[in-house]
């Protein structure tokens, strides 16, 4: 008999590094962390969830650069939106097919901290993995951890997987 393969959830993001339209170096350990630390060798035993959370800007205008004069011009700053999102899953899309690990990946919008823990009540993973920046006391009071919140509210076991000390940018806020 068969049992289902456990299903791991990854909240993956975007790198902040300005003109650096890839995985986060956060995602990208935790998702590394996980195929050598959980999946190893085990590739049918295991089914990864990517949720891609993207947060929309308080006044609703990601480029306060950009002139917005027709209807037109919000629908393209959407689609690069959601082609910026697509662009981040299928990076670790194509990593699984690549070693065999069963996989799917979604985009939601809000708050990642909360729509990561509504995600896992609705997919209810066996395990949630999120990267950490390693954000000092003084810097979680400003910018706050979406890792933090996911450990105390996420209705799963939670593991947080820290940057290596040699991939933390000289602004650890950026990742």
């Amino acid at each position: 008999m068969e049992s289902e393969p456990t299903r791991v959830l990854l909240a993956v993001s975007e790198s902040t590094i300005s003109g650096y339209p890839h995985a986060s170096i956060s995602s990208r350990g935790a998702f590394e962390w996980t195929i050598q630390k959980i999946v190893r060798s085990n590739t049918s035993g295991f089914r990864l969830h990517f949720l891609h959370v993207q947060v929309p800007d308080e006044d609703g205008f990601d480029d306060m650069d950009s002139i917005f004069a027709s209807p037109e011009d919000f629908k393209s700053v959407k689609q690069r939106d959601r082609i910026r999102g697509l662009h981040l899953l299928e990076y670790f899309v194509n990593r699984c097919h690549e070693i065999g690990v069963a996989c799917e990946a979604w985009i939601k919008k809000g708050d990642p901290k909360e729509v990561i823990c509504r995600e896992v009540q609705r997919v209810q993973p066996d395990l949630l993995v999120v990267g950490s920046r390693g954000l000092g006391p003084f810097q979680r009071v400003f910018v706050g951890t979406v890792s933090e919140f996911c450990v105390k509210h996420a209705e799963c076991p939670v593991i947080t997987i820290k940057r290596r000390a040699d991939e933390t940018p000289q602004d650890p806020v950026d990742d």
